[in-house]
């Protein structure tokens, strides 16, 4: 049984998993996240995570298996897992969690795909049929995009709109830029692949984004523990 913990920016989330079967999957606030995984049940074997969220962080998880002795597998960035080849200049500067989602999103659905991780920031990351990752983007994700105008402007609020297609009052404007700017990026990755290629969507706000996308898509859960699983069963072949 492997417990996989995905230390985000806002949240942790976890799963349990074993034989590619997950018994459990949630997410944590930060504040006492390493008591509550204490008194997991079943008690997993081992821990594979990966963190983009800080050094303490870091320290907090590695203590956490130190207490419940369990072997602790960091994901980190390479130039290939789990047929996954990494594009990046500088391979080990790509996030954890990127990598991860591509390790994960390969494991899903072969051939090539566009990846979109929709949470804080929004990434959107090319994988060609081979498994290649050739680059990606990352921009502000929706909330973000929608708190800088509120916060950066004089005469613009914080939108509670909804999403047109052609918004004709302020907070739908602002709602509707960000996922249309969201959507624009999405298609502009997209026509750098084969024209048949599909997409995977996952995050906090994939959601609020998927419904609008034009292209073929799937909408994944977690998909960060999906390649933390996937690349924790290769560890152990």
């Amino acid at each position: 049984m492997i417990l996989c913990l995905d230390a985000g920016n806002s949240r942790l989330k976890y799963g349990l998993v074993e034989g590619g079967n997950w018994h459990a999957q949630g997410a944590l606030d930060y504040q006492d996240f390493d008591k509550r995984l204490a008194r997991l049940e079943p008690m997993p074997t081992r821990i594979v995570a990966c963190n983009v969220a800080g050094e303490a962080l870091r320290q907090r998880i590695e203590a956490l298996a130190a207490r419940l002795d369990l072997p602790l597998n960091w994901l980190l960035s390479s130039i290939a897992a789990c047929g996954v080849v990494n594009g990046y200049e500088s391979p080990g500067t790509l996030g954890a969690d990127r990598w991860a989602a591509l390790i994960g999103a390969r494991g899903l659905q072969p051939g090539p795909l566009v990846v979109v991780m929709a949470g804080t920031a929004t990434t959107i990351d090319a994988l060609d049929g081979k498994g290649m990752f050739l680059g990606g983007l990352i921009l502000p994700g929706l909330s973000l995009m929608r708190a800088a105008l509120a916060h950066n402007t004089a005469g613009l609020p914080h939108a509670a709109g909804h999403y047109r297609p052609q918004p004709t009052n302020t907070d739908d404007a602002i709602v509707s830029g960000a996922i249309h700017a969201t959507l624009g990026a999405i298609a502009r990755i997209h026509a750098t692949l084969d024209a048949d290629a599909s997409c995977i969507v996952s995050g906090g706000a994939a959601a609020e984004l998927a419904p609008h996308l034009s292209l073929p898509h799937r909408l994944i859960d977690n998909l960060v523990l999906e390649g933390l699983a996937r690349f924790g069963q290769s560890a152990a072949a």
